[in-house]
């Protein structure tokens, strides 16, 4: 059974150098196989309005047309998974960069618009994952860089969450490898005060969660990283953390059953 360790970093750490420098450093130092996938809205967003393109979020979520799909493939598929890819490269490790669309590796379908409800537009909702494809990578010493885009019906391009990505990726390695899941992004964790970096929640399970969103101690953005981890958990997936770019390897927040 390989031990393999899916990370998810987010835009922030990706787009300032040193932070992702940390994160890099840090993971080349994880022992056995890896996955590393990204994010990268900011740019996404910078960049758009150097084009003169609207930004268009709801619920913390983009609001993605043809023109902005044109943006996030050219920054997420192109700019920040090969800038990654290099400084992975530049570290000795053999580093790959692939978005869902490459060797079909995740499929998905366009999010429904219910009754009442939001049009995203061209963002995609996981339906499978080719964990065989996966472990052939790694199985070749060969560390894939995942972006957050999937492939739809009718080869068409699909705007996804990279958490949500991550999670399915751990949960389709599960079944047959010892996954870890890492959440990883500008904060030493969850917090239980959002201006205190010390107050880091060590260990959130099912019941204490319930009663951290009651408190509304955990809201937010948080509320899908965790709900993620969770699912990843009933799915088989071994360990979920949430951490920081520079504590890979210790500190965060353990999510358990």
């Amino acid at each position: 059974m390989r031990k393999i360790t899916v990370i998810k970093v987010g835009g922030a750490i990706v787009e300032d150098p040193r932070s992702l420098a940390n994160l890099l450093d840090g993971f080349c130092k994880i022992e056995g196989d890896k996955i590393l996938v990204h994010g990268g809205g900011r740019t996404a967003t910078q960049i758009a309005a150097t084009m003169g393109v609207e930004t268009k979020m709801v619920n913390g979520r983009r609001v993605t047309d043809q023109q902005m799909l044109q943006i996030v493939t050219m920054v997420y598929g192109g700019l920040v998974n090969k800038q990654v890819v290099a400084q992975l490269n530049a570290r000795g490790l053999r580093a790959l960069g692939l978005t869902g669309a490459d060797l079909g590796v995740i499929r998905a379908h366009k999010r429904p618009v219910v009754e009442g409800g939001v049009d995203y537009g061209l963002v995609g909702d996981v339906d499978s994952v080719d964990a065989a494809s996966l472990e052939h990578l790694l199985a070749g010493n060969i560390t894939p860089v995942v972006a957050p885009l999937t492939l739809g019906e009718g080869a068409q391009l699909l705007n996804t969450n990279a958490d949500t990505i991550a999670s399915e990726v751990a949960k389709a390695l599960a079944p047959n490898n010892e996954v870890t899941l890492v959440y990883c992004f500008e904060k030493a964790g969850v917090l239980r005060d959002a201006d205190d970096d010390s107050s880091v929640i060590a260990h959130i399970d099912t019941d204490s969660y319930a009663t951290l969103k009651q408190q509304g101690i955990v809201s937010g953005g948080m509320l899908p990283k965790l709900d993620n981890s969770f699912a990843a958990l009933h799915a088989g997936v071994k360990r979920v953390v949430i951490t920081r770019a520079d504590s890979l390897n210790t500190g965060g927040t353990t999510i358990e059953l």
